[in-house]
């Protein structure tokens, strides 16, 4: 009998984690007796109580599983090191508060027996805040224009991956794992299918994303997967040293020439350093990124420290 293991990373909802176990363990029993089934929470140092409920639901089904982390490691560590410790011969990841529609989950599976290896939950539309969708429109095109790594737009995380892909993440030793670009990276050879679906609206709680994750996300993505920020700065350096360069020669000609009538004054030269200095502290910003990335990687912490398990066997311990 197969095996399906569905990831359902959490932080602080304690509202939504009893009624998103009982609804998949419904879609489980209901939809695909078939295959054996584990439901895995990794747990990102809740505060709420959600830990509590994740012990009491843990205890009454032990094939609801938790990992407990020892701290916050933020929204892409905590998931992908969850899918990392799953044992199913198909890992479905999604989210705790219902966004990710659990009625695809039959879905997703039916498109695995028929040879996808990987299969991709896009979001064609959302219920959420029409600017914030919008921002999110335009950062993916963003990142899709300008790597290497051809990116998946409005993709989450949220699909069904095959142990073999599993088992290419465990191999990878990336301290910042962003799932969405490995995806899109080594989907390809993986037979990987999207999915279209509405995003709902999050069923309670309040959500966690704000300016800085986002913000975070889009360091992690670019500094990742694309040159072009240190291209443009290279680019834009040279432009601004030519004219630079062609100004002073200006100025020396009037000055040989003698020419009087030519006043133009300090506005230029101020101009010109606040419009060099910013670009030159927005480079520097990005570079530091660029520095952070690599800082990160060399230092090679754990991508998660747990705390605890519940409901793993001795040899997953």
């Amino acid at each position: 009998m197969k095996k399906i293991s569905v990831l359902i990373p959490c932080y602080n909802e304690v509202e939504n984690v009893e009624l998103m176990s009982q609804s998949v363990v419904n879609i489980m029993d209901e939809a695909l007796p078939m295959y054996d089934y584990e439901i895995v929470f990794i747990d990102n140092c809740s505060t709420d109580g959600t830990r509590k409920v994740l012990e009491k639901i843990c205890l009454e089904n032990r094939k609801i599983k938790a990992i407990f982390n020892v701290t916050n490691f933020g929204q892409f560590n905590s998931p992908f090191y969850g899918m990392c410790q799953t044992t199913g011969d198909c890992t479905i990841s999604m989210c705790c508060d219902f966004q990710d529609p659990i009625e695809l989950i039959p879905v997703f599976v039916h498109e695995w027996e028929k040879g996808h290896k990987i299969v991709s939950g896009i979001k064609t539309s959302s219920k959420e805040n029409g600017l914030i969708y919008f921002l999110r429109t335009c950062y993916y095109r963003l990142i899709r224009n300008m790597s290497s790594v051809k990116m998946i737009e409005h993709f989450t995380g949220f699909g069904l991956y095959d142990k073999t892909f599993i088992s290419i993440l465990r191999e990878l030793n990336d301290p910042i794992p962003f799932l969405r670009g490995i995806v899109a990276e080594y989907g390809s050879g993986f037979n990987m299918i999207e999915i279209e679906y509405e995003q709902a609206k999050r069923r309670a709680g309040k959500t966690h994303n704000n300016f800085y994750t986002l913000y975070d996300a889009a360091m992690l993505s670019i500094t990742s997967y694309t040159k072009i920020g240190l291209r443009l700065a290279t680019m834009l350096g040279f432009v601004s040293s030519g004219i630079s360069m062609a100004v002073a020669l200006i100025y020396l000609v009037m000055k040989l020439i003698n020419w009087n009538e030519f006043q133009p004054g300090n506005a230029p030269s101020t101009i010109g350093v606040f419009v060099l200095g910013s670009l030159q502290l927005f480079f520097i910003g990005l570079l530091g990124e660029y520095i952070l990335n690599i800082n990160t990687r060399v230092i090679n912490r754990p991508v998660v420290v747990e705390e605890k398990r519940i409901n793993f066997e001795e040899s997953e311990l």
